[in-house]
């Protein structure tokens, strides 16, 4: 198949990716079963994304959808490099930010106010830039007097506020979420909601794995149906998610 050139108003190119994952059955795990069982052992590999070719534009807020087990986060994980295609080839244009796992890349044992600048220096921001973004970070945060506290006392909201946070105000040009806003209070989610309406707004270029199909509609202008590690449906996302429903509904 011949490879998709890089496009300059292309945020995200995902060009004919395949992704499997080795499995390993009966594994010894002291070395006295390594001896005795050692003809034992299988290998066997998951297939999770198979040829999927995918164009977002700078700006376009997608969402990716389908039932669990379909490759959406694989998918997510993939376009922030965190790990890698087996086959294929994925193509970003822009700083990009992720919320994909609560509290990853922080320290359990920093307070929250290290770990933004931990945090944020690992997104591309340097110390002066950390500086002048903090006070937002934290006030956006709503944390408070737990700024100063180590995060391994966190609550599992508190996490996601703490990242969120933290992830909106790296200026970022491209922003990746991944079911992440599912966690915290209602009130909290309101909010990040309203803040991803205002990236939208600013030409951001978003894209959000969620079961949440109200809230995919209401952001999203384009949906991708992901469906046993394949494209099912791309396209207006009402369409999508009416075809989605018929089938997995």
């Amino acid at each position: 198949m011949k490879r998709k050139t890089n496009n300059l108003e292309n945020a995200i190119i995902v060009d004919n990716v395949y992704k499997k994952f080795k499995l390993v059955y009966d594994k010894p795990f002291t070395l006295k079963e390594r001896f005795i069982f050692w003809k034992n052992t299988r290998v066997g590999y998951h297939e999770v994304l198979k040829n999927v070719n995918v164009e977002i534009k700078k700006g376009e807020t997608v969402a990716l959808i389908g039932v669990n087990g379909s490759g959406k986060s694989t998918l997510l994980k993939l376009m922030t490099k965190i790990i890698y295609p087996t086959n294929g080839n994925i193509i970003t244009n822009g700083k990009l930010t992720s919320l994909l796992e609560l509290g990853a890349g922080f320290h359990p044992d920093f307070t929250g106010r290290e770990n933004i600048y931990f945090n944020a220096s690992i997104f591309g921001l340097t110390a002066k830039e950390i500086d002048a973004r903090v006070q937002e970070i934290i006030d956006f945060s709503e944390l408070g007097e737990f700024i100063e506290a180590p995060v391994r006392t966190y609550s599992s909201g508190m996490y996601m506020r703490l990242a969120f946070s933290v992830a909106i105000n790296v200026d970022a040009d491209i922003l990746l979420i991944d079911e992440i806003l599912a966690v915290g209070d209602q009130h909290f989610q309101d909010k990040c909601f309203a803040k991803l309406e205002e990236l939208k707004k600013s030409d951001k270029t978003i894209v959000i794995v969620s079961h949440s199909l109200g809230s995919v509609k209401k952001l999203c202008d384009r949906a991708i149906w992901l469906y046993n590690g394949e494209i099912r449906k791309d396209g207006d996302t009402k369409e999508v998610i009416d075809e989605y429903l018929k089938v997995c509904g």
